[in-house]
C-alpha cells in the first residue's frame, strides 16, 4: 500500500470537503482549546500510529523495532505502535469526528503525507509542539523541509520521512535516457507511460513539466496541466492511473516510463538494475509525510520525546537504512558513511536518500491546494483519471 497512497473514496473531495458540502461545519479549533491534560510523567507510553513497513524491524523477529526497543530502554517510554494508516483520507475519516467534537482520538503522534497534514493544520487539530524540548530537530532538520507553506516554521509538525516524487524508467528496453518530464510524450513512448492518479501526488511534478513555478502556482497553471493530459489520454499516450501498482507494470516491462516515488525504485534497482529514476531538468517534488500530536493527545510530552529521539543522527541513519526514502536528517549521511559496512556506505552515496546540492537544486515543494480550490480541481482531475 503507498504511503503516498491517492485519493479514493470519497470522489477525492476529502472529508473536510464533504461534511462541508453537508452543511456540517469545518469545527475549527481555536489554539488555546487544543491541549489536554498531559499524563506523560505518570503513564511512561505514548500511542504511534503509522503507515505499514515504514520503520525498521529486526531480522529474525518482524514483529520487533529496534529503535523503539531502544528508545524503551532509555526512556523508560514504551511506545503502542499500530500500522493502522493505509490512506490519508481513510484516516482523516476515522479520526475527524473525535476532533471536530472536541475529543482525545486515543493517539498521540500520526504521520500523514503534508497535504493532508494542511488541512489538520487549517481545521486547528494539531497542537504545536515544544521545540526547546526537542534539540535534535532545531539541530537537524533539512533546511529544505523547515517551512514548508502550510506550516511555517513547522511548529506543528515534523517530518517522519520524505521523498521526491520524479520519472522512472527501464533504460534497457527503452534504448535511451529519459531526463526530462517532456520526455514522457514522445512518440515512442505512446502507451508505454502511467502517470499516479491522486491529484495531491502528481500535479506538481506534471507542472514542473510545463516550466510553471509550483511554489505559486495558479488555476489557470492547473487548468491548462488538465486540458494537456486530456489530450494525452484522447490519443492514449498515457497507458493508464495507477496507484503504487505502476511497481509492477515497470518491472514487467508493459510500462516503459512511469511517474514514481524514490523510495519504490531503490528498492526496485535491487532486483532488476536496468529501472532509473529521474529528477527531471525541469524539476521534481519533493514530499514529505509528517508526524503530528492530535487535540487532547494525553501523552504530548512522552511524544515529542520520541520525535526528537528520531533526529538523533544515529537513529536516523538506522531508519533510513530500512526505509529508503530521503532522509530528513542530513546529519545521518555521515553516520552510514563512517559505518565500515559496505551497503550502508553505498547508501550515504545515494542521492535518492541523500540529495546532493545538484540534485536540491531540482526539488521544490509545491504549494498546496487550498480549500476553496479542492472541490473544483479534485473533480476535474478525478474525471480525467476515471476515480
Amino acid at each position: 500500500m503507498s504511503r503516498r497512497s491517492l485519493l479514493r473514496g470519497i470522489g477525492g473531495a476529502g472529508a473536510g470537503a464533504l461534511l462541508a458540502g453537508c452543511g456540517v461545519p469545518a469545527a475549527y479549533v481555536e489554539e488555546g482549546d487544543r491541549a489536554g491534560r498531559d499524563l506523560s510523567a505518570r503513564d511512561r507510553i505514548l500511542d504511534f500510529a503509522n503507515w505499514p513497513l515504514y520503520i525498521d524491524t529486526d531480522d529474525d523477529h518482524a514483529s520487533k523495532r529496534p529503535t523503539l526497543d531502544a528508545f524503551r530502554k532509555r526512556t523508560g517510554i514504551s511506545v503502542r505502535y499500530t500500522e493502522e494508516i493505509n490512506d490519508n483520507d481513510e484516516f482523516f475519516g476515522k479520526i475527524s469526528p473525535s476532533l471536530m467534537n472536541h475529543q482525545e482520538t486515543g493517539r498521540d503522534l500520526i504521520v500523514v503525507s503534508d497535504w493532508m497534514a494542511a488541512r489538520f493544520v487549517r481545521l486547528g487539530w494539531v497542537q504545536e509542539m515544544d521545540r526547546t524540548a526537542q534539540p535534535h530537530v532545531t539541530r537537524h532538520l533539512d533546511p529544505q523541509l523547515k517551512s514548508p507553506a502550510f506550516d511555517p516554521g513547522r511548529l506543528h509538525s515534523v517530518p517522519w520521512q520524505s521523498g521526491i516524487t520524479g520519472i522512472a524508467y527501464n533504460r534497457k528496453k527503452l534504448g535511451r535516457e529519459l531526463r526530462s518530464t517532456k520526455e514522457l510524450w514522445a512518440d515512442d513512448l505512446r502507451g508505454k507511460v502511467t502517470l499516479l492518479s491522486g491529484l495531491d501526488e502528481s500535479f506538481a511534478l506534471l507542472m514542473l513539466g510545463r516550466g510553471v513555478d509550483v511554489t505559486r502556482w495558479t488555476g489557470d497553471d492547473f487548468h491548462g496541466l488538465c486540458e494537456q493530459i486530456e489530450g494525452l489520454v484522447r490519443k492514449k499516450h498515457i497507458r493508464r492511473f495507477t496507484g503504487n501498482d505502476y511497481i509492477k507494470d515497470l518491472s514487467t516491462g508493459d510500462v516503459l516510463a512511469c511517474q514514481a516515488y524514490s523510495g519504490d525504485v531503490i528498492q526496485l534497482q535491487a532486483d532488476n538494475p536496468d529501472i532509473e529514476f529521474v529528477v527531471p531538468e525541469e524539476g521534481a517534488e519533493l514530499w514529505a509525510e509528517s508526524l503530528m500530536v492530535p487535540n487532547l493527545a494525553q501523552h504530548k510530552s512522552n511524544a515529542e520525546k520520541l520525535v526528537d529521539y528520531y533526529y538523533e543522527p544515529e537513529v536516523a541513519a538506522e531508519l533510513a537504512a530500512w526505509v529508503n526514502y530521503v532522509c530528513p536528517v542530513p546529519a545521518a549521511q555521515a553516520v552510514l558513511a563512517d559505518s565500515g559496512d559496505e551497503e550502508l556506505v553505498a547508501l550515504a552515496e545515494d542521492p535518492l536518500i541523500f540529495p546532493d546540492a545538484g540534485m536540491r537544486g531540482r526539488l521544490a515543494i509545491a504549494r498546496d491546494i487550498t480549500t476553496e480550490e479542492r472541490q473544483e480541481f479534485a473533480k476535474r482531475w478525478n474525471s480525467i483519471v476515471g476515480l
